[in-house]
């Protein structure tokens, strides 16, 4: 052999002197993964279950939120004829309640005493006027 047959040998003994540990590591890894293969394919079964249970529970709960929506929505349908009502009544109330404030109004005498009804005594007298003044006062005030 030539010297150059030698060195390209030695070259190559070389290579494979560096090479060997890497495949000796890399032989070790792929024995561990054999050992756990069963592992990782449970585990791999379980994240599909998993994510089969999680799909199952989306449609039911996009289900539900569906039936409580039109739930909702027949309730408002409902209740709007019903504002309607309401908001019609309370006008006709408030109309009502102004005439028959404006007809106590008028049907009250003057000096702030009762109509029909004369005080007895001079105490009764002092204190409906001392009433009167007090509702006086209040209405310049408010």
């Amino acid at each position: 052999m030539t010297s150059l047959e030698w060195a390209l040998q030695l070259l190559l003994l070389g290579l494979l002197a560096v090479a060997i540990p890497f495949a000796i590591r890399l032989e070790r890894q792929l024995a561990l993964l054999r050992k756990e293969r069963g592992a990782l394919e449970a585990g791999a079964a379980g994240i599909q279950d998993a994510a089969r249970v999680a799909e199952a529970a989306i449609i039911r709960l996009r289900a539900a939120a569906e039936g409580a929506g039109k739930g909702v929505a027949e309730k408002i349908a409902a209740a709007e004829p019903l504002r309607e009502d309401l908001r019609f009544l309370t006008e006709r109330a408030e109309a009502l309640a102004d005439r028959l404030d404006a007809a106590v109004r008028a049907a009250r005498p003057a000096a702030g005493e009762p109509a029909g009804v004369a005080p007895k005594s001079a105490a009764e007298r002092d204190l409906l006027r001392a009433l009167a003044l007090g509702r006086s006062a209040a209405r310049e005030q408010g």
